[in-house]
């Protein structure tokens, strides 16, 4: 039996609120026929508090605004030059656990880094990818209705100084790092995003659609989009 394809959307960058609005609308209206998707997007800045975030682990916020919201995991940052992808799969049908899902996208930014020369490890102890001690990855999902959203955020060449704002995932002192800081000639987020959905394209056993660079989820649009 030949397995499904996987769609992938491209936003481009887009505030956090309405994406996460939209993830969970396509969670709530999913049936047997909605395909899974991967969600590829930069976000404008912003403080995302998980649901057991504690209020200590933000220091000083500033201008940069909190959203509290309902994925795993205690706060992080994002913002323009991290690169974000939202596996939106029903994992029931894809007899996919949650342990198994963060493995898999673990795997796919460990092997992303590696075909840029960078060795990178995933730990048992806190979800995501690390550099050395540094991390370079975040991860927090919401399982639903057997279905995933939230997703994994990978920092490629953007400002890592809000991280110094917030004890990010939820751990004082934690150094944070980027692929820009990593190689001499580091790629762009799109090449990035390219090559992080084949990656686990092929660690789920799955096939690609072409990507779109338009999302269309009943009861939201995107037509545009900033790149």
């Amino acid at each position: 039996m030949r397995m499904r394809e996987l769609e992938v959307h491209l936003l481009g960058r887009r505030p956090y609120r309405p994406v996460w609005e939209a993830m969970r609308h396509l969670t709530d209206i999913r049936d047997v026929d909605t395909p899974d998707q991967l969600w590829l997007v930069e976000h404008d800045p912003v403080f995302t508090q998980g649901q057991a975030g504690k209020p200590e682990h933000l220091l000083m916020p500033g201008d940069i605004p909190v959203v509290q919201t309902d994925r795993g995991g205690q706060v992080t940052y994002h913002g323009p030059g991290q690169l974000i992808l939202y596996p939106l799969l029903d994992v029931r049908r894809s007899r996919l656990g949650v342990r198994d899902l963060v493995t898999v996208l673990e795997n796919a930014v460990v092997a992303v880094l590696a075909e840029h020369g960078v060795a990178s490890r995933a730990r048992p102890d806190a979800p995501g990818v690390y550099v050395g001690e540094a991390k370079i990855a975040s991860l927090g999902l919401r399982i639903r209705r057997g279905a995933s959203f939230h997703g994994v955020a990978l920092n490629v060449d953007g400002d890592l100084s809000p991280f110094a704002r917030i004890n990010p995932c939820g751990y004082a002192g934690l150094t944070m790092t980027r692929l820009a800081d990593l190689v001499g000639d580091c790629p762009g987020v799109e090449a990035v995003g390219e090559r992080l959905v084949a990656c686990l394209a092929r660690e789920l056993g799955r096939e690609l659609k072409a990507p779109s660079s338009q999302l269309k989820a009943p009861g939201w649009a995107v037509t545009g989009g900033r790149r």
